[in-house]
């Protein structure tokens, strides 16, 4: 049964709430991570607790607990010529030193573009499809 300090094999398919599939690991090698460690979102985390090798179950997690909600502060307007001009349409993933994740465009204006710091799935409630592989 997973406990704390548990090591965990899962396999798993995310998707959105409209259906559209974001990550799978079928067919290819489990996510393992140690219950308890962060080592995965908390939303996640909290509700892998107490399954069983072999068990199979859905988990939906909130944005509160997954990538957190959008935040409004994390759009930055920059000059034009900051931005690669290959990089100059909304959508397009750029990164920054220092930054930890991607920043993607959100939007480009005649001589601004507007970038988002926020994590791509920020605001998004998340689907687990789960399979427990393996507790030890």
């Amino acid at each position: 049964m997973i406990e704390d300090g548990s090591k965990v094999s899962i396999e798993y398919t995310l998707t959105l709430d409209d259906g559209s599939e974001i990550d799978t690991n079928k067919g290819k090698e489990p996510l393992v991570y140690t219950q308890g460690e962060g080592q995965i979102i908390p939303g996640l985390e909290k509700q892998m607790i107490g399954l069983e090798a072999g068990a199979s179950t859905k988990v939906v997690v909130s944005p509160a607990e997954g990538y957190g909600e959008v935040d409004p502060s994390a759009m930055r307007e920059v000059e034009i010529a900051q931005v690669p001009e290959a990089a100059r349409q909304p959508g397009a993933l750029l990164s920054a030193e220092g930054h930890g994740g991607p920043i993607r465009v959100h939007e480009v204006r005649e001589d601004k573009i507007v970038l988002d710091f926020n994590h791509p799935l920020a605001g998004q409630s998340l689907t687990f499809d789960i399979r427990v592989i393996a507790v030890d």
